[in-house]
Formats: C-alpha cells, sequence, structure tokens
C-alpha cells in the first residue's frame, strides 16, 4: 500500500483555520446550550457538538501526526458555562444558523485546497453537518415565528431582456434626468440577506460589550454595533425606495447581565470571523448587482470593515490574544 503522502502548505493552513473555527463554536455552543430554556432549541445544539466535537479531535491529531504544533485555539478557560443568560429565547438558534451559513462558505472554500483524501472527506462530512444543522436551525425559527421570510412578489409572466443602459442606472449624478429601476430579484436577495445578517452581528457585538473585561474591548464593540447598525439603516433606505420593507428581529434583546460568558479573547475572534464573512458577502453582491450605486455603496461598506478589522487585530497583538498561522520557515 503507498504511504500517505505529508500534509501540505495550503492543507496545513485551511485546517489551522477550521481548528480556530470549530474550537470557537464549540465553546459557544457549551455555553449556550448550558443556558437553553427550549427543549428543541437545546436538542438542536447537542446534536451539533456531538457531531462536531470530533473533527476538532480529529484535526488535532493530523497536527500531531505530521509533527506540527497544535494550534490552541479557544479552550474551557474561554467559557463560562455557569454566566447568567445574556440573551433573550431564540438568539442562541439565530446565531447557529449564522454561524453555519459562515462555515457552509468556509468548506466549500477549504475543500478546493486540499488535495489528501482524508482530507477531502473531512471537508465533506463537515459540509454535511454544516447543512444539515443549518437547515434544523431554519426550521426552528421559522415555526417559532423569528425568523422573518424574505418579501414575496407577483410571479414574473414572461421572460425579458434589458433594452437601454439605462437598466444599470443608480449613479445620481449620471442619472440626474432618469429615476432609478426598482430592484431585481438577485439585487434584493443581497441586500436582504446583509440587513439579515447585520441585525444579529449587531446584537451579538452588543452583548459582548455588555460583558467585555477590557475597556479597549468593550470600546471596539460599541463601535461594532454603530457600523452594523448604519449599513442596516442604508439598506433600509433602498429597500424602502423600490417599496420592500426590511427585515426585523424580534430576538436576542440583552439581559441586565454584565457577567462574561466569554473571554475577551473569544469575542475579538468571533467579531474577526463576522468582519471576514462580511466583506465576503458584499463582494458577492457587488459582483452580482448590475444597478450601478449598488456596488458603490457596498465597496464603501467594505471599506469601513476593513478598516474596523484592521483596528480589532491591532487590539488582538496588544493583548497577546491573536494565535498566530502556522508560518513557513525562513530560506537560508
Amino acid at each position: 500500500m503507498p504511504e500517505r503522502p505529508a500534509v501540505t502548505s495550503s492543507e496545513l493552513g485551511v485546517l489551522w483555520l477550521t481548528y480556530q473555527q470549530k474550537t470557537m463554536i464549540l465553546r459557544m455552543l457549551e455555553y449556550f446550550i448550558a443556558r437553553a430554556d427550549d427543549e428543541k432549541a437545546a436538542g438542536i445544539m447537542k446534536g451539533l457538538y456531538g457531531e462536531a466535537h470530533p473533527y476538532a479531535e480529529r484535526m488535532k491529531e493530523i497536527f500531531q501526526e505530521e509533527g506540527a504544533a497544535v494550534p490552541i485555539g479557544f479552550t474551557v478557560q474561554d467559557v463560562e458555562q455557569n454566566a447568567p443568560k445574556l440573551y433573550d429565547n431564540g438568539f442562541d438558534i439565530m446565531f447557529i444558523r449564522l454561524m453555519k451559513e459562515i462555515s457552509m462558505g468556509m468548506h466549500a472554500l477549504n475543500i478546493t485546497m486540499v488535495y489528501r483524501e482524508d482530507l477531502i472527506l473531512l471537508f465533506k462530512d463537515l459540509t454535511a453537518i454544516t447543512q444539515k444543522y443549518y437547515a434544523l436551525c431554519s426550521g426552528y425559527l421559522l415555526e417559532k415565528g423569528i425568523l422573518a421570510r424574505p418579501p414575496y412578489i407577483a410571479m414574473p409572466q414572461s421572460v425579458e431582456f434589458a433594452e437601454s443602459t439605462r437598466y444599470l442606472s443608480g449613479n445620481p449624478i449620471a442619472d440626474l434626468f432618469h429615476e432609478k429601476r426598482t430592484l431585481n430579484t438577485v439585487e434584493l436577495a443581497h441586500i436582504y440577506h446583509s440587513i439579515e445578517a447585520n441585525i444579529i452581528g449587531k446584537q451579538l457585538i452588543m452583548g459582548f460589550a455588555q460583558v467585555a473585561q477590557e475597556e479597549e474591548a468593550r470600546s471596539f464593540f460599541r463601535e461594532g454595533a454603530k457600523l452594523a447598525e448604519s449599513i442596516i439603516e442604508e439598506l433600509r433606505h433602498v429597500l424602502q425606495k423600490s417599496g420592500v420593507q426590511s427585515p426585523e428581529s424580534s430576538v436576542g434583546n440583552l439581559t441586565l447581565s454584565t457577567d462574561a460568558p466569554f473571554s475577551d479573547k473569544l469575542m475579538m475572534y468571533c467579531i474577526s470571523l463576522f468582519c471576514s464573512f462580511s466583506m465576503g458577502g458584499n463582494s458577492l453582491g457587488t459582483a452580482f448587482s448590475l444597478r450601478n450605486d449598488l456596488p458603490a455603496k457596498m465597496t464603501v461598506f467594505m471599506k469601513d470593515i476593513f478598516e474596523y478589522a484592521h483596528k480589532g487585530a491591532k487590539i488582538m497583538i496588544r493583548h497577546g490574544w491573536m494565535e498566530e498561522p502556522l508560518q513557513l520557515e525562513k530560506p537560508e
């Protein structure tokens, strides 16, 4: 039997990233499970924990087998399961659903950067688990009336082709005498999704601001809540111009607790992950939006999010919270 090839640099990189993300979500699940008072929600989270945990352990084994340093990731020291409830009912599953959405994107990208058969299988398995629990979370939230569906429209009765470059209209200067067209369904989907994600992100980060130990972290989280709110308001205005109702959320209201369920290190990393996800989402929105004012808006959002994430990285470095990815050896 031929020897199994060693792990390549790209495989090492995606395993490292996945290990960070998986250990973070496992720690957060431990807290949410401990605080859950809805049996069905607890069952979903326990199922996810039970299926995801062995894969975190398998990744640790791969690092050891390859003679590589095992990442620290996030440990029991980064979670306080006995901390009081920080968010009201329903937010736990709403948050897990968004994390599974992030995971789906990560696994789809990561599987394109691995070559060894066992690693391809590992990411296929993780993708299947992620899709399974994304669907379970969505079903739960819809059943509880917590998750709002995007708006319905009259079904198109014919196929049409753009007859003029005015279809791209959206620049208020270039199109001074032409009214902007209404959104198409592709543009609406990306805008609606961005608002939905930013609402959950804002609720999450406001809770982090309430319980963070370091003042610098608290200030950073408050700034993030304001950034998310500005993006939400800007995109809501775009929807209103086309007569579309924007998504709202009835979950995630904060309790009065100031006891931190997570370490500042974990919370900072979580927001860093959300920033990366948001920049990726805005990139897709830019790519698939044909009305030329929309990519302009999303490009500004990406710039603001990048600058915010960069500020967070500096805070993490100053406090010793940023674990470095495994490095290449310097040439002799």
